[in-house]
């Protein structure tokens, strides 16, 4: 029999003079955590939601968090094996799983550039070796350069920080109880997500978008005035939208229609007869010429992403007194304490510092050989300015990743990578290496310092719900460098299948934020210059609304993800809106909110991995659909919406059962 268990009342308030948190767990005893039971599961998750994540990362261009999944299932095991104290057990479970978003976060944002990149300069080539070691050392800097500022983040300023995601988690977690419960409707959505997108991604019955081209006269707003209407119609999309909620969803969807809706169609009528291509010899058409995709293509996503690489300056710049109080703390840390000391709770017990200092040096020295004699073919200076590009940078931006997890859920580590990616490429076209081996080295070198990041921002979760719960720190620390080499390896090789299966240059893949690095890396390594007047736009955009307090980041990147795979997070957001605000009792809008919370984790979970057995399957050469012909139909996008309509149906009516 479980016994019952609640979190403490000042969980999630700040404390008062003189007041103690004291976790579930209680520090004094000794519970089950780290065995081959955790273990275990904890590799499977990471292996299973690695592939599910670079999925629909590379395909919608967001990253799923995979730790609120994961622990639902986690429960969910534990509770039907009858496994007595399992809440230790299941956030270990949660820990090694989680590496797997994080890692592929950090991999999707920039190493498939490599392969864009590849189509029109056949010289640069990659391996499964490369993007695993880009990935696996990025993920363990992330994890050295964090623990030293874990008491800052989790401890010191407990109840100033919201941790959205971790609150989330651990409440999972403490549900353990209800196991059974909380992770059937996960399941049942999983079923319908999954099915519901194999149908299309394979079968192709139905488009996977629906379109204002649907009918006459909106194809010939779009030909005419640029102006076009598009929503993908997939499920994990739309998950995705639930989880994000209405406020971050609206400002993504409106820097979305800002570019489609009044700069694609203004560049139309102010360079119509104009070919603006100083820095893209390849666009050879007006402005006129162009559909509204092209213009977007060809010119308004950099206003995006010069919104990215603003948004991401103006975070260090409000993090940067974070960023020395956590330095200060970290080096009295090392300077006044015995690396053993046996006072210390258990649920305060880190990693040596001792072992941190070697690892970190170790680490930054085998990234430093793989530089070398990797990726810059053997030339010593090149290597040396990468090497301490990647490690000065990772270190300074990895507390600014822990701030925003804790604050809004959400880690802008692309507008970071994005500015590490602008000034590696600078400083190493200044120092002589240039062309297509120097895109492939600052690309390698972005994704190190994007992985970092990506993991630093992911981890702190897990240590925050470690120390609302009670585990022990140093544990969680020593397996999540596990989960890093076990996802590193996952998502390497889905990457490299999916580029044999569609082939990432020919735009079966959204990868946004690759496509955005490909597209920066280029005319910097040619000397050719880069849109500077599109990026400055960008950046003046994110400082006008950082003043006016709207989030630049989630608006810049609405201006630069496809205009389709914006409006569904709306649709999503307006959902949890919807679900959480029908009731006069909070308590039933709560609890529906939850439940949503869990068909959303299922749509997308479902969503994604299906579309891995979808590629497989096109990999294996079994093809059945029939979109290649159905969808040119007008009918197939009306079938699309019909098909949308009753799945947002079934959102809404499983979240009152």
């Amino acid at each position: 029999m479980k016994e019952e268990m609640n979190l403490p009342e000042n969980a999630f308030r700040e404390l008062k003079d003189g007041e103690e948190y004291k976790p579930l767990m209680s520090p004094d005893k000794v519970y089950p955590e780290v065995n081959g039971w955790s273990v275990t599961w904890g590799i499977v998750m990471a292996i299973i939601f690695s592939a599910a994540a670079a999925y629909l990362g590379l395909k919608v261009g967001q990253v799923f968090e995979a730790a609120i999944p994961i622990a639902i299932i986690a429960v969910g095991v534990s509770t039907a094996t009858k496994r007595s104290k399992a809440l230790g057990e299941n956030v270990i479970i949660q820990s090694i799983g989680a590496c797997s978003g994080a890692v592929v976060a950090g991999a999707i944002f920039t190493l498939p550039a490599i392969y864009i990149l590849q189509a029109k300069y056949p010289d640069m080539t990659t391996s499964f070796m490369k993007i695993f070691m880009a990935s696996a050392l990025g993920g363990v800097l992330g994890i050295l350069f964090l623990i030293p500022f874990r008491k800052y983040f989790v401890s010191d300023m407990h109840g100033k920080y919201p941790f959205p995601e971790a609150t989330a988690t651990t409440q999972v977690l403490v549900s353990g109880a209800k196991g059974g419960d909380q992770a059937k409707p996960l399941l049942i959505a999983g079923l319908v997500g999954g099915l519901y997108d194999f149908i299309v991604a394979s079968l192709g019955w139905w488009n996977e978008n629906f379109t204002s081209r649907v009918v006459g006269w909106g194809c010939d707003l779009a030909d005419k005035a640029k102006l076009v209407f598009k929503v993908n119609t997939g499920a994990a999309v739309l998950g995705l939208g639930y989880i994000i909620g209405l406020k971050y969803a609206f400002y993504t969807c409106l820097g979305s229609l800002v570019v489609w809706w009044l700069i694609v169609p203004g560049m139309s009528i102010a360079f119509h007869d104009s070919v603006l291509s100083a820095w893209d010899p390849s666009i050879v058409k007006t402005v006129g010429a162009m559909s509204p995709e092209e213009i977007f293509r060809a010119y308004a996503r950099s206003i995006g992403i010069g919104g990215i690489a603003m948004a991401g300056i103006i975070g260090i710049i409000k993090s940067w007194g974070i960023i020395k109080s956590a330095v200060g703390l970290a080096a009295q840390e090392l300077k006044g304490k015995s690396d053993v000391d046996e006072n210390v709770k258990r649920t305060q017990r880190d990693i040596s510092f001792k072992i941190i200092a070697i690892g970190s040096i170790v680490t930054i020295l085998i990234t430093f050989l793989f530089f070398w004699f990797g990726v810059m073919e053997g030339n010593l200076l090149f290597a040396v300015i990468a090497i301490l590009l990647v490690a000065v940078i990772a270190f300074l931006f990895t507390t600014v990743a822990a701030n925003a997890i804790a604050i809004v859920g959400s880690n802008p580590v692309s507008g970071m990578t994005l500015m590490t990616l602008i000034f590696a490429s600078v400083v190493m076209v200044a120092v002589g290496l240039k062309g297509p081996g120097g895109m492939l080295a600052a690309l390698i070198m972005g994704g190190v310092v994007c992985t970092a990041l990506s993991v630093a921002g992911s981890f702190i979760t897990d240590l925050k719900i470690g120390y609302w719960l009670g585990t022990t720190p140093k544990k969680q620390e020593g397996w999540k460098f596990l989960g890093t080499l076990v996802s590193a390896a996952t998502v390497g090789g889905v990457m490299m299948l999916l580029n044999e299966t569609y082939g990432f240059a020919s735009g079966s893949l959204a990868a946004p934020q690759a496509n955005a690095m490909a597209a920066v890396i280029d005319p910097l390594m040619n000397g050719v210059g880069a849109p500077w007047v599109l990026y400055g736009i960008g950046a003046v955009i994110a400082i006008v609304l950082t003043y006016f307090k709207i989030p630049a980041l989630a608006f810049a990147l609405g201006m630069f993800i496809p205009l389709e795979l914006n409006v569904p997070l709306l649709v999503g957001g307006a959902i949890n809106w919807y679900v959480t605000s029908r009731s006069k009792d909070a308590k039933v809008n709560s609890e529906r909110g939850e439940k949503g919370t869990l068909i959303a984790s299922g749509f997308i979970a479902g969503g994604a991995l299906m579309g891995v057995v979808s590629a497989l399957l096109k990999f294996g050469g079994i093809e059945a659909s029939i979109a290649e012909s159905w969808w040119v139909n007008p009918m197939s996008e009306v079938c699309s919406l019909i098909a949308y309509i009753l799945l947002i149906g079934f959102f809404v009516r499983a979240t009152k059962k």
